[in-house]
């Protein structure tokens, strides 16, 4: 059980008349199975379902938006100088065109893209506080995470250190012959765990009822185990690699101390609400 195991599938399902890759599909099971939980959210809180339809797109845009920029941002910022037509297309000019289809993508830029689409969502649907909103995505957003993070695992990407024995994954495809953590599985399963938790939270506890402990909760739990998990991935920007923290690691400290702070203020908030 201890033996290294060599990983080398295809990209995809062949359909004939395309490939339809497994990263892509992971991302349509994310967004179906959050759309299924945020159905049953809405309907168990008396909420119209033609808001779900709304929060659904506003949901994709954001995400997808947020999360290219981000991993543009962060990551390859010389893109918007050397191929800025590749920043939001699917398609490489640069040295020649070439379909490279939707790559690139970062967790971060994610994140502050759905707060940005749940801000005009909450502004121009429910007409309720972005909190509430937050509060009720942190789950099915939990779900999803567990699903990128297993297409990440199927394109051999972001992967992780060397382990130095016999355990681990060989990424056959990126032509190697020796393991490596399987950081996007580790990643995955911690996330699913998330998921439970906050499961268990909403749908157990009173905690919905406090504005925006959940996502607070949700928020600092999420990015702990991103800089937990950084320490056995690959930098995946190599000349910083002898940096004290990785880049996602440098992103995920802001946003931690973001969740903590918002788990203190709305239980404060919360707390004078009783007061009174």
């Amino acid at each position: 059980m201890f033996q290294a195991i060599q990983w080398d599938p295809s990209l995809g399902i062949d359909l004939g008349i395309l490939t339809l890759r497994y990263y892509s599909l992971m991302f349509l099971i994310a967004f179906g199975g959050g759309f299924y939980i945020s159905k049953r959210i809405f309907i168990h809180e008396g909420i119209s379902l033609e808001k779900l339809d709304k929060l659904l797109i506003y949901t994709i845009i954001s995400t997808l938006a947020g999360a290219r920029l981000g991993h543009v941002i962060f990551y390859q910022p010389e893109l918007f100088l050397e191929d800025p037509l590749s920043v939001f297309l699917p398609v490489s000019f640069v040295p020649d065109i070439e379909f490279t289809g939707f790559r690139g993508l970062a967790s971060h830029g994610a994140a502050i893209g759905i707060a940005i689409g749940m801000y005009f969502y909450s502004k121009n649907v429910t007409k309720k506080s972005i909190f509430w909103i937050l509060d009720r995505i942190t789950i099915p957003v939990a779900l999803g995470a567990v699903f990128v993070r297993i297409g990440n695992f199927l394109n051999s990407e972001i992967v992780g250190k060397a382990t130095g024995s016999d355990f681990g994954v060989i990424f056959v495809q990126l032509g190697e012959s020796f393991p490596r953590h399987p950081a996007q599985l580790y990643e995955s399963v911690s996330y699913l765990i998330l998921f439970g938790v906050l499961s268990l939270l909403f749908w157990k506890t009173n905690l919905k009822q406090k504005k925006g402990v959940l996502f607070g909760i949700f928020f600092t739990l999420l990015w702990t185990i991103r800089f937990l998990v950084e320490y056995v991935k690959e930098p995946q920007v190599a000349e910083r690699a002898d940096w004290l923290f990785n880049t996602g690691q440098l992103l995920s400290i802001p946003m931690i101390i973001i969740g903590l702070g918002i788990i203190y203020f709305s239980n404060k908030t919360s707390q004078k609400s009783e007061v009174v």
